[in-house]
């Protein structure tokens, strides 16, 4: 498994050493403590297993390098390997919320940040997970919202979302959120994303930099506030960023796939050269978990994110959103986990 953020991997070691001292096989008095140690490694690796769980080793499947996922990934990460004891938790690069869905799905052990429109096909075994089949995940938390981007710069004479029409855009990476909505919102406008189009799929950090070299028109991008890639844009010289208008899709959108988007504001302060505030869908992001992770494990997640919500604000500023209150059924399309509902329920939030 690629390990591309790696915070917590001194953790890891520690906690399988740990195990290796106090697991007893029925021989530990013949065992050498290199054998022990081989035993706790091969432990650690079969993470189709609920033994697997069982050790406390989980990877958080995040975006990519540009994105908001990344680095609140990485400190949720680090905030669980810090505060449950035995527990190695590292955050990875991903593709999105596609793939660490299908990281989910895999048997693994692994926790996936997601849009909710992903997360409700994932487990209803829909639209890019038809192939792969229903994957069996149970929401943790429900984290903050993801608000679409759709960019475009002064001189490529786009304006409104039908002057896409004809222009190079990127429309995501591949096994990402982004791309998902990005089709919804091209297919509400009455646009064909293959002929409408010349279509590019680069995530965020590709997009901005396509964008830079004249490469690309536009770009569509889902993500938190404010993203970093997103930012750089805006604050590049020779480059004056327009964000493109697009509430009057969501009614078309919500009525094909479910009441998952609402309207939203991107405020013109949020990224430098914006003439006015911006216009667009957004959607929830969560926290998933396997179906099969045990109680007390995703109680402990659940009460160490929220307990220790200012060292996440603290990576990034959206994780203010990680709220008691937004906790809801309504808020998210997975039910949510057992372990969280006891934990949520305890703090008095009436889930249903």
């Amino acid at each position: 498994m690629n390990k591309n953020h790696t915070a917590a991997s001194k953790c890891e070691s520690a906690s399988l050493t740990q195990d290796a001292k106090t697991v007893d096989f029925g021989s530990s008095k013949r065992a050498t403590r290199r054998g022990l140690l081989a035993v706790a490694f091969a432990a650690a690796s079969l993470f189709g297993s609920t033994a697997a769980f069982a050790q406390n080793a989980l990877s958080i499947g995040t975006g990519g390098t540009g994105g908001v996922y990344y680095p609140l990934g990485g400190g949720i990460a680090a905030a669980l390997s810090k505060h449950i004891p035995g527990m190695a938790a590292t955050a990875e690069v991903t593709g999105g919320s596609v793939d660490n869905l299908k990281l989910v799905g895999s048997g693994k052990p692994y926790l996936a940040m997601t849009m909710a429109d992903a997360a409700k096909d994932a487990i209803e075994g829909a639209d890019k997970f038809k192939a792969t089949g229903k994957v069996d995940a149970k929401t943790l938390l429900v984290l903050y919202p993801n608000r679409m981007h759709v960019v475009t710069v002064d001189g490529t004479n786009i304006t409104k979302f039908s002057d896409l029409k004809g222009k190079r855009v990127s429309t995501g990476s591949p096994g990402s959120a982004t791309e998902v909505m990005a089709f919804r919102l091209i297919e509400a406008a009455g646009m064909d994303k293959d002929k409408d189009m010349k279509r590019e799929r680069l995530g965020v950090a590709e997009s901005v930099n396509a964008i830079k070299d004249r490469k690309i028109d536009a770009f569509f991008w889902v993500g938190g506030l404010p993203t970093g890639a997103v930012t750089d844009l805006a604050n590049s010289p020779g480059m004056k960023i327009k964000m493109i208008d697009h509430e009057d899709l969501i009614a078309a959108m919500n009525k094909k796939y479910g009441n998952l988007y609402y309207a939203d504001v991107i405020a013109k302060s949020v990224y430098q050269g914006m003439a006015a505030d911006n216009k667009m869908a957004s959607v929830a992001n969560l926290l998933v978990a396997p179906g099969k992770m045990t109680n007390e494990q995703a109680y402990a997640i659940v009460k160490t994110i929220v307990e220790r919500r200012e060292d996440l604000i603290a990576v990034h500023k959206e994780a203010a959103n990680i709220k008691l209150e937004n906790q809801k059924s309504s808020a998210s399309p997975v039910p949510y986990h057992p372990g969280a509902r006891k934990y949520l329920e305890e703090k008095g939030i009436k889930l249903d």
